[in-house]
C-alpha cells in the first residue's frame, strides 16, 4: 500500500464525493417528491391517473438503474435531446427511487386508522387539512425506516452514474486503477469515502427511527 500515493490522490476523492453527494441530494429530494404524489394517487385512487402510476412504479422496480441512465444519455440523443451526465444521472435516480418511494409511503398512508381520520374530521377539519395536519405525519413517521433505506439505497446506486462519465466516487477509483495501476489505494479510498458518507447517513437514519418510535405517531 503507497500511503504517499493515498494522500496525493485523497484531494481528488474529495472533490469526486462531493459530487456524490449533490447527485445523491438531488435524485432523494425528487424521489420522495414523486413518491408522495404517486402515493397520494394510488392510496385514494384519483381516477385515470392511477393507472398510470402504478405502471410506472412496475416500470421502474423491475428495470436496472444503469439501463434506464443509458436510455437517458444515448437513447434520448437519437431523438435530438442530449442531456449532460450529471442530469441523466439525477434524472435516474429521481426515476428509480421515486418508485420505492412511493411504495414506502403508501404503505404508511394505509397504516393511518380510520379512527384517525374521523376524529380530524369530526373537529372541523377539511379533507386537506387532515391530510396535511394528522394523516401525512403519521404515514411519514411509519413509513420513516422504509425511506431511511431507500435514501441509503439510493446513496450507494449514484456509483452506476460513473458509467455515463460523471466524476463521481466509483467514476474516479475506476481512474486512478485504469491510469497509475493503483488498485489497492483505490479501493481503499473508495471504502473509506463511502463510510463517510453512508455511515454519518445511516446514523442519522437510525436516530429519526428511534424519535418516530417515541413520539408513538400512528398508534
Amino acid at each position: 500500500m503507497n500511503w504517499d500515493y493515498i494522500l496525493s490522490a485523497t484531494p481528488r476523492f474529495v472533490h469526486a464525493m462531493l459530487m456524490t453527494l449533490h447527485l445523491a441530494f438531488w435524485g432523494i429530494l425528487l424521489s420522495l417528491v414523486i413518491g408522495v404524489i404517486c402515493a397520494v394517487i394510488t392510496t385514494y385512487k384519483v381516477k385515470s391517473l392511477t393507472w398510470l402510476v402504478k405502471g410506472y412504479i412496475e416500470l421502474s422496480r423491475n428495470t436496472p438503474l444503469l439501463i434506464q441512465v443509458f436510455f437517458l444519455y444515448f437513447g434520448l440523443s437519437k431523438i435530438g435531446l442530449k442531456l449532460d451526465g450529471f442530469t441523466c444521472g439525477i434524472i435516474g435516480l429521481a426515476f428509480l427511487g421515486g418508485s420505492y418511494m412511493a411504495e414506502a409511503i403508501r404503505g404508511g398512508l394505509e397504516a393511518v386508522s380510520k379512527g384517525q381520520i374521523e376524529s380530524a374530521l369530526s373537529i372541523g377539519l377539511t379533507p386537506f387539512q387532515a391530510f396535511r395536519y394528522v394523516i401525512f405525519p403519521q404515514a411519514f413517521a411509519i413509513a420513516t425506516p422504509a425511506i431511511g433505506a431507500n435514501c441509503l439505497f439510493l446513496m450507494k446506486e449514484t456509483s452506476v452514474i460513473s458509467a455515463v462519465a460523471v466524476a463521481e466516487l466509483m467514476f474516479v477509483a475506476k481512474e486512478v486503477i485504469g491510469l497509475d495501476y493503483k488498485t489497492n489505494e483505490a479501493l481503499f479510498l473508495l471504502v473509506v469515502f463511502y463510510l463517510i458518507i453512508l455511515l454519518p447517513m445511516s446514523l442519522f437514519i437510525s436516530y429519526l427511527e428511534r424519535r418516530t418510535r417515541r413520539a408513538k405517531y400512528g398508534a
